[in-house]
């Protein structure tokens, strides 16, 4: 392979961007930033997580993480509550108002989807997504 750019890290991190770009835009419209969108969906597959722990899946600062849920707080899509075993840490959950976010978040993701594996039969879709989660997996595990 000569051209550098076609190699797997370069690719991943162009159809990344663009997956990120697509996603902003049809998210536009709604109050929520991607960054916003990506913590709530977090939070939503782990309530009660506490904040250090998800600062560290989103791979930002806690002091970035914190204001970013000040203002999920402010729109009132989750809250903090103390964590019983530690008094210094805060669990984040979920409220009701973010269900419908969460919901519009899904609608975009899927629609993405279906316009960037258009040209691809099941098993192709399958076989990328079973492809992704094994180097997810082994990346994890180094």
């Amino acid at each position: 392979m000569n051209n550098r750019r076609e190699s797997l890290g370069f690719l991943m991190v162009d159809v990344t961007r663009l997956l990120r770009r697509a996603f902003k835009e049809r998210l536009e419209g709604s109050d929520l930033t991607l960054a916003q969108a990506r913590a709530l969906v977090y939070i939503s597959q782990q309530e009660g997580v506490r904040q250090v722990e998800l600062a560290d899946q989103l791979e930002v600062q806690p002091i970035t993480l914190a204001r970013l849920i000040d203002q999920l707080e402010e729109m009132k899509l989750v809250v903090r509550q103390p964590d019983p075993t530690d008094r210094r840490a805060h669990l984040i959950y979920l409220t009701d108002a973010a269900h419908p976010h969460l919901d519009a978040i899904e609608e975009v993701t899927a629609a993405i989807r279906a316009d960037v594996t258009q040209d691809f039969s099941e098993q192709e879709v399958q076989f990328l997504f079973t492809a992704l989660r094994k180097m997810r997996s082994r990346l994890c595990s180094q």
